[in-house]
């Protein structure tokens, strides 16, 4: 048998997680686990400071960031680039506010395209769903184990956490396996995986006594075990379950509550998953989160795109007009970032009603936060195959988001394996799209 010191049993954040989680739930019956600001300064990843680049355009005009990750690959030539000839598909081209013109399946869009910018010269190598997910999520291609943080993570490195209580970023629609990556686990993004829900297990089943002596029980346990074993993690755990029971006391749960929005608002949203999500996006950064993603799927199109379009691209263009109108009537569109990724476009070739997978060239949107308005950066070819000129590869997309956030781009961390890695994994922002 094998005797190991408890510290080595504790010192991977998969382990941490795993280990806290497992007490929390049986100790005291949670199963939400908060990754917030105390937890995360217990286990600081190393860094340097900020970059001194605040007069640059565009520079921290984000202080929140939504991300609408579209899973499937939405088709660029039926969406944001639409094609004349043997390229174009079954909708038709209209002309929209701005310096743009979109299909007939975005009418919505078209009416707010005045505040958008359209990116349409992304260019990738990876045309495998989960690969290019990835991807687009981290800025990063996946290498082996080695796992990769989203920018929420990197801005809580470097800004440090966006509120006393709320996590500093959160999930909508999909589960947070991959968030952190070589940052503690504490950096991890909430998930939510049903808006409707909310966030769910806030109240211990076993009474506030008996969470109260159980909670003094592991203090006076942790007395002997933090003395044994000296690592800058363990007192985390102790913070852990205080940050837990201030989440569950606190009157900033209501931010995770939808049901308190006005009948009116949670029509004009819809009743889908994604549009719920992005209601609850908005309430999420509008008390204080950073960072909020939410997925929508249903875009992998080979077959009746026509259709699926119109069903799955309907309910976006929906939702997706709805949020920036309404952040822009709160005042918030400015100051919020609002990005439409996805995770590769659709060849230009139309066969048997549908598109198949092509990460050559696609398109990617941004709104507020102080990009332009009424914009198109980049242009794909005739045919919609390759950008025309220098395209933006997904780290530049992140690195020109990370930009907008404030977060020093050329600014090397040292991951725990020793290598130095940059945000949007050293790729320049497109300075270009900001006012």
């Amino acid at each position: 048998m094998s005797h190991h010191n408890p510290s080595d049993l504790l010192r991977h954040p998969e382990d941490r997680r795993s280990f806290i989680e497992k007490c929390a739930k049986v100790s005291f019956g949670l199963s939400v686990l908060p990754f917030f600001s105390r937890i995360a300064e217990a286990a600081e990843a190393p860094g340097a400071s900020k970059a001194p680049n605040a007069d640059l355009p565009g520079f921290g005009k984000a202080k929140r960031v939504i991300f609408l990750q579209l899973n499937g690959g939405m088709s660029h030539i039926d969406t944001f680039d639409p094609k004349t000839g043997a390229s174009k598909g079954p909708g038709s081209i209209v002309s929209a506010k701005g310096d743009m013109q979109l299909t007939s399946y975005l009418p919505e869009t078209a009416k707010i395209s005045d505040k958008i910018t359209v990116i349409r010269s992304m260019t990738a190598k990876v045309g495998v769903h989960a690969s290019a997910a990835y991807l687009m999520r981290t800025g990063f291609e996946q290498r082996g184990t080695v796992q990769h943080p989203t920018l929420g993570a990197w801005a809580q490195h470097f800004l440090g956490a966006s509120h006393k209580t709320l996590p500093s970023s959160v999930t909508v629609n999909r589960s947070s396996n991959h968030g952190n990556g070589w940052f503690p686990a504490a950096y991890s993004p909430l998930p939510i995986l049903n808006p409707n829900d909310g966030l769910l297990d806030t109240k211990s089943p076993v009474g506030e006594a008996a969470v109260a002596k159980r909670s003094e029980l592991l203090a006076q346990l942790d007395v002997g075990f933090g003395g044994k074993a000296v690592d800058e993690n363990v007192k985390s755990y102790n913070e852990f379950y205080e940050s837990t029971f201030q989440l569950m006391k606190s009157s900033d749960l209501k931010a995770f509550d939808i049901s308190a929005e006005p009948a009116e608002m949670r029509a004009r949203y819809g009743k889908s998953k994604f549009g719920q999500g992005c209601l609850l996006a908005r309430r999420l950064v509008e008390n204080g989160v950073r960072f909020v993603e939410v997925a929508i799927g249903g875009w992998d199109m080979h077959a009746s795109l026509d259709d699926r379009l119109t069903d799955v691209g309907g309910d976006f263009d929906r939702v997706y007009a709805t949020l920036i109108q309404d952040l822009d009537a709160k005042g918030l569109l400015d100051s919020t970032l609002v990005v439409v990724a996805t995770e590769f476009g659709r060849k230009p070739s139309f066969e048997g009603g549908g598109r198949g997978h092509h990460p050559l060239v696609f398109s990617s949107v941004l709104a507020g936060g102080g990009v332009k308005r009424g914009y198109v950066h980049g242009a794909s070819d005739a045919k919609g195959y390759a950008p025309e000129a220098d395209g933006v590869s997904p780290g530049s997309l992140h690195a020109t988001i990370a930009h907008a956030a404030g977060l020093p781009v050329q600014t090397d961390i040292i991951t725990p394996a020793g290598r130095p890695m940059q945000v949007g994994n050293k790729a320049a922002p497109q300075k270009g799209v900001f006012a």
